[in-house]
């Protein structure tokens, strides 16, 4: 395959504060790609860059052989974009919406119907709704659906399950697979970890840098740490004591559970009979699996 997106060294700052720092991967035609990251990592303002809505202080980045900068306007024609806030116009109707997105590229909405008929098929009940009215989940369809109007080679898509319900996120998810089948290159970014397995590869960035990039089986594979669930009655007390005990690199809360990280040292059968002696009656310590997100910790605990 060949990169449809090709990052190299990009770097941007606000002020006095580098949001982006060298940050470089490839995406290749026809990825899901993931960009993961918690807020504040430096996920939208390279959204805005690849969009072409900023401009980077150094490096480069090229989607389609065309450089962001210089063959914007160009380049404006081959991306969809849908932002992590809505954007769409809310005291429009569904469809006002629509018609305008594909006016702006020159197409209609019949001729291009067959892309986003997967994704708009739920609206068409309702095309006389102001956008302003509709559901979160509907909002989210919508704002695809006016991004894909076009049919863009690449779809860029900053944070667009965020605060959105479960049952939505995981309709959005098949939509991008579908997508994908179809032949169509989407970089996605998210700051929930679990999406990460509906990628086939990913970048885990934080602080602006790239920690790690590869297939989320693959990085996972690599975690290689002593990882155990920790339960109990009194969860803040365990997790306070937990942190003092001897053999005990880390603990966090992971869901319903903790998660502790041990060293050659540790034992689970110790530390329990010492938790319980001390008025922690009820613990139970037992091996954990890892993921994305013990891996993401992981990677911040060693200063990357």
């Amino acid at each position: 395959m060949s990169a449809a997106v090709k990052i190299t060294g990009l770097s941007k700052s606000y002020r006095h504060i580098r949001v982006l720092d060298r940050v470089s991967f490839n995406v290749e035609k026809g990825e899901l790609f993931g960009l993961i990251g918690p807020d504040g990592a430096g996920k939208s303002t390279l959204y805005k860059i690849l969009a072409t809505l900023l401009t980077p202080d150094s490096g480069e980045a090229r989607i389609c052989g065309l450089d962001v900068v210089r063959d914007y306007k160009r380049l404006r024609t081959h991306i969809g974009y849908m932002p992590e806030r809505f954007s769409l116009y809310q005291d429009l109707t569904v469809m006002e919406n629509l018609n305008f997105f594909a006016s702006l590229f020159g197409v209609t909405v019949k001729e291009n119907y067959d892309l986003i008929a997967p994704v708009f098929s739920q609206l068409e009940k309702f095309p006389n709704r102001m956008a302003g009215a509709l559901s979160g989940g509907m909002k989210q369809k919508l704002a695809l659906s006016c991004a894909l109007i076009h049919r863009p080679d690449i779809l860029l898509l900053d944070e667009p399950t965020t605060g959105v319900d479960a049952v939505s996120r995981s309709e959005f998810w098949d939509m991008l697979s579908t997508l994908k089948e179809n032949g169509m290159t989407i970089m996605v970014s998210t700051s929930y970890m679990d999406e990460a397995t509906r990628c086939e590869r990913i970048a885990m960035i934080n602080n602006g840098k790239i920690l790690a990039v590869d297939s989320p089986t693959a990085l996972v594979e690599n975690l290689d740490e002593n990882l155990y669930n920790a339960v109990g009655g009194d969860m803040f007390g365990l997790l306070s004591r937990l942190k003092t005990l001897r053999g005990v690199v880390d603990c966090y809360t992971f869901g319903a559970t903790l998660h502790l990280v041990a060293d050659k040292n540790f034992s689970a059968d110790e530390t329990v009979g010492l938790l319980r002696n001390s008025g922690l009656p009820d613990v139970r310590i037992y091996p954990a699996i890892g993921n994305i997100e013990d891996l993401f910790i992981k990677e911040i605990r060693n200063g990357k």
